[in-house]
Order: structure tokens, then sequence, then C-alpha cells
């Protein structure tokens, strides 16, 4: 109970940063808008083919903006060693990723919100229909590309091309969890139910948080002691 506390001490601390700063958030939010309205321009919104590849489409999205919250997580801690002064603090290396984590959730939440207001208008798509089964989904796999993004947003958090280096380290990582919200969205944007074969992406999920948050929590230290 004391590390989920002190990760969640951490969450609050870097929300209440990035809302008096939104850095992390505009540049998330204008990054999905304006990806969204090119691709609005690249194909026919009403085309039925675009219409099969809608949860491909978001989902890229959500992967690059997240891109964009993960490389300020830590990277907002080194200025004036507030880095430093984190791990020689009683917190726990564990809590501290751990609410890195809970962070890059709240704010890609956020930005995916704002991306589907923006999806429906320009792509004329009725997301709420079957919005509990399409909030599930995205709660599942926002936490897989959270915690993926929080762990090696701080093992590059020293480099000088961490910007680079993100995206490249944790998009292959990611192709599991995002070939199963991809094909998991696509029916419940064309208002069908998961079907029972279609449960398989289901446990993909499932699985893929528990691995990744289980390695964050055990090598806590390591990744972050490097």
């Amino acid at each position: 109970m004391r590390s989920i506390r002190q990760a969640l001490q951490v969450a609050r601390k870097d929300l209440a940063v990035e809302l008096r700063t939104k850095e992390s958030l505009n540049a998330a939010g204008a990054f999905a808008i304006v990806i969204l309205l090119l691709f609005s321009f690249a194909f026919d919104p009403a085309a039925e083919e675009t219409r099969t590849i809608a949860g491909g489409l978001l989902w890229l999205v959500f992967a690059f903006a997240g891109a964009l919250v993960f490389n300020r997580g830590f990277a907002r801690e080194l200025p004036n060693e507030c880095l430093d002064a984190l791990l020689s603090s009683p917190l726990s290396s564990a809590s501290l990723l751990l609410g890195k984590a809970v962070a890059n959730f709240a704010m890609l939440l956020v930005v995916e919100a704002l991306s589907l207001v923006v999806f429906g208008i320009f792509y004329d798509m009725r997301w709420w229909l079957r919005f509990w089964e399409l909030a599930g989904v995205f709660a599942l796999g926002t936490w897989g590309i959270s915690i993926v993004g929080a762990v090696f947003g701080a093992l590059t958090v020293n480099l000088r091309l961490r910007e680079l280096m993100l995206p490249v380290l944790i998009y292959p990582l990611l192709i599991p969890l995002l070939m199963a919200a991809i094909e998991l969205t696509n029916v419940l944007l064309a208002n069908g139910a998961i079907t029972e074969d279609q449960w398989i992406w289901v446990r993909v999920l499932v699985v893929f948080d528990i691995v990744f948050t289980a390695l964050a929590l055990v090598l806590a230290e390591i990744i972050l002691v490097n």
C-alpha cells in the first residue's frame, strides 16, 4: 500500500507540473489532431475502405503522440539534478517508475479523448455506440503503451538523441499490443460485438499489461540506476 501511495504522489506531482506548463499535452494533442486532419484529406472519410482501417489509424496516432508524452516524463527531472534527488530519497524505484507510468496513462487518455472527438467529426464515426467496450480496450492498450514508455523513457533520459531513440526502441515491443488493440477497435467502431474468437485479442492486451508491469516493477532499480 505504501508503494502505491508513493506512486500516486509521483503521478500527482507530474500531472500538476504538466497542468501548469502543458508542454506534453499541447504537443501530443496538436500532433494527434493534425495527423487525423491530414488523413481525412488523404482518404475519403465516408469510404468503406477508410472505415476498415479506422482502428489502425487511431492507434498509430496514439502511439506516436505517446512518444511526445514519454520523452518529457523523466526529462523534466534533469534540471537542478531533481532525478538524482528522487533516486536518493526514501521513494522506492518501483514507486517512481509506476508513478511516471500512471502520469503517462492519464495524459495519454486526455489526448485520446480529444482525438476521438476530432475523429468522430471528420470521419463521421459514431464511436460512442460501443462506449464501454471501447473504453475498456483503450484503458488496456493505453496502460501497456504507458508502462513501456515509462521504462524506456528512464533508460534513454541521459541520451542526447532520446527523442529519436525512444520511438525506435518502444515501437517494435508494442507490435503485439497494437495489433490486438487495432483488431478490437475496428470491431467496436463498426458497432459489432466482440466474438468468442476475438477474445484472444483481449487476452493479449491483458497478458501484455501484466508481463510488462511486473518486469518494470521487478527491474525498476536496474532501469533507473543506469
